[in-house]
């Protein structure tokens, strides 16, 4: 299944835009991509800082008529997204329940998962925030970016490409619920 592009230079929030898509009936699925994120969201109404040349993407699709419920995409996307990151680093990454990423115990990646409903129907929206080249100044948090914890310059089209061939795989698989699937090629490693 292909997913539309959507492509943008400055927005507020990949997931703001996305809402906005699926209440204009833009409801095939989709991948949004920005350049520029103002005002990142993360889970519980924090703030993601966005830096400038970071990877900030949000996909969503409709889970209506999934097997799937949000609980299990919940655990599924991490782990879509380790797999994905893994091979940019030189060290071990770790799934902090619910939704980050971390490297050497600093986080990498956020993830913010929402559903919204639309004409009686509902969509998940996977915010997906990865500190690929610049890390965030917080003292709320550690972080690191994918860059300094790599022995390659870190490419975004390349992740970007990777994240759109492995939602491509694994939106068919849902109608289906192939539990093997999941395990077999997502929830490895």
């Amino acid at each position: 299944m292909k997913l539309k592009i959507k492509k943008l230079m400055s927005v507020d929030s990949t997931n703001i835009v996305a809402i906005d898509l699926i209440k204009n009936n833009k409801t095939k699925p989709t991948l949004v991509i920005a350049d520029i994120q103002k005002k990142g969201k993360g889970t519980m109404g924090k703030k993601w800082i966005s830096n400038k040349g970071n990877l900030f993407v949000s996909i969503y699709f409709q889970i209506s008529n999934s097997k799937i419920n949000f609980r299990e995409f919940s655990i599924i996307n991490p782990y879509i997204i380790k797999n994905i990151i893994k091979k940019y680093s030189k060290y071990k990454i770790i799934i902090k329940w619910p939704n980050d990423i971390l490297i050497k115990k600093r986080k990498v990646c956020g993830i913010l998962q929402e559903v919204i409903e639309f004409k009686k129907k509902q969509f998940l929206i996977i915010g997906i925030g990865i500190n690929s080249k610049k890390s965030p100044i917080t003292k709320k948090f550690n972080s690191t970016s994918l860059q300094s914890c790599s022995n390659t310059t870190i490419n975004n089209k390349k992740i970007l490409k990777d994240l759109i061939r492995s939602y491509e795989n694994f939106l068919p698989q849902i109608k289906k619920y192939k539990f093997s699937y999941f395990k077999r090629n997502i929830c490895k490693g």
